[in-house]
């Protein structure tokens, strides 16, 4: 019975060692506080990403019992939009023109709520204002835009074109649009919609450093925040009021190398887009972890813009995970080596709870490494290497007397 209980001692003692060397293998742990239920939210702090791989691949949930460590499943999430885009049928009644321009008038079946059309037009190289008007019974017309300009430029500098039609909601039964142009517009088709959105949760970031510089012909725009985190959306304050067009290069740091000469900065491109007078100069990007981001703005031949502020913002992340025992739990990461977990609820389609709590996080600490113990050579030490020496020479000069009262 005794020879039992040692054995079954001593296989808990070696599970319960493996089990803390696999959370001594990453960089830091949190601790979770508030665990009362199957499944809870745990949404990752800023601090938490200058530590994890690209990809995010080296999360775990580990709980810690008297005998065993557990892996908690979780389930990685992205805040995200919510849009509704409900496209309405319509018809096209007339189409005609005066010295004023082209005009297209559209019936709606069924009286519906619209906030948004979209022309695509094959023209190019336009610059054209606007009017759309509605009306219940085409006897007496509202104005809904006036002077509304779409656009179109392509060339070697810029390829931008402008012609969606963005409004309040409004709800009649006829549209008439003005087209003020010269020559008869290539209307190819037209998508009349009820745009609804629900913009996504998005952390704000505060930005550490910001510097604008002129180089050449193209203005770089250097922004630091005060640590490495998601980056998801971009917006561009342009504080000039005349109207411009230009090609923007949004880049990131990737790694950086010291030098006698100074430092070496190793910028990717993560995204091409245009600057433009015509919209608000918001731009999604791919998902990147990163601290520095540099605008590049092709000026050309044209006075460089006056930037005065650039805001940077992230979704958030959130691990959704499931607590099936009770446990000391921690979040553990850092680990460069790591690969993604390979859970079966990620897989499954599951009934989540329709409210999830968010659990607190403990303060963030750091896992000891075990240092390796290393012996110094004898012969690093002085002391050692003089009293050889000295061995060695009174040796000598023992034999060299001894040899010369044999000679004798």
């Amino acid at each position: 019975m005794k020879s039992n209980n040692y054995h079954l001692t001593f296989f808990a003692f070696i599970i319960t060692s493996f089990s803390f060397a696999q959370m001594h293998s990453y960089a830091k742990k949190i601790e979770l506080k508030g665990i009362d239920s199957l499944w809870h939210n745990i949404e990752i702090p800023n601090t938490v990403f200058k530590d994890l791989n690209a990809n995010l691949s080296d999360i775990r949930i580990y709980g810690i019992t008297a005998t065993d460590t557990i892996e908690a499943p979780y389930i990685h999430k992205t805040s995200k939009a919510t849009q509704a885009n409900d496209e309405i049928s319509f018809n096209l009644l007339n189409r005609v023109h005066n010295t004023k321009g082209y005009y297209f008038t559209y019936e709606l079946p069924n009286k519906e709520t619209i906030n948004e059309i979209i022309l695509d037009l094959k023209d190019q190289n336009f610059n054209w204002e606007i009017t759309l008007e509605g009306s219940q019974h085409q006897k007496q017309w509202f104005t809904i835009l006036e002077d509304y300009r779409i656009l179109s430029i392509n060339n070697h500098q810029t390829n931008y074109t402008f012609t969606t039609l963005k409004f309040s909601d409004t709800s009649y039964r006829y549209y008439r649009l003005l087209i003020k142009s010269d020559v008869e517009p290539k209307l190819a088709t037209v998508k009349i919609l009820k745009k609804a959105k629900k913009e996504a949760a998005y952390r704000n970031y505060q930005v550490q450093s910001f510097q604008v510089k002129e180089q050449e012909k193209n203005t770089i725009v250097d922004v630091e925040l005060s640590t490495k985190v998601p980056l998801d959306f971009l917006t561009v304050t342009v504080d000039d009021n005349f109207d411009y067009y230009r090609s923007i290069s949004i880049q990131y740091l990737a790694d950086s190398v010291k030098s006698e000469k100074g430092g070496h900065y190793n910028y990717r491109p993560l995204t091409n887009k245009t600057l433009s007078s015509m919209e608000d100069n918001s731009f999604e990007l791919p998902s990147i972890l990163a601290k520095k981001v540099r605008i590049i703005i092709s000026n050309y031949d044209n006075q460089p813009l006056n930037i005065s502020r650039v805001a940077l913002r992230g979704l958030i992340h959130t691990l959704t995970t499931r607590f099936t025992a009770p446990a000391n739990y921690f979040m553990v990461y850092g680990k460069n080596t790591d690969k993604s977990p390979n859970y079966d609820i990620a897989k499954t389609k599951l009934i989540l709870p329709q409210k999830i709590t968010n659990l607190n996080l403990g303060k963030t600490i750091d896992i000891p490494k075990k240092e390796s113990i290393t012996t110094a050579p004898l012969f690093e030490n002085k002391w050692w290497l003089w009293g050889i020496t000295g061995l060695i020479i009174i040796l000598l000069g023992y034999f060299t007397i001894g040899m010369m009262k044999k000679e004798l």
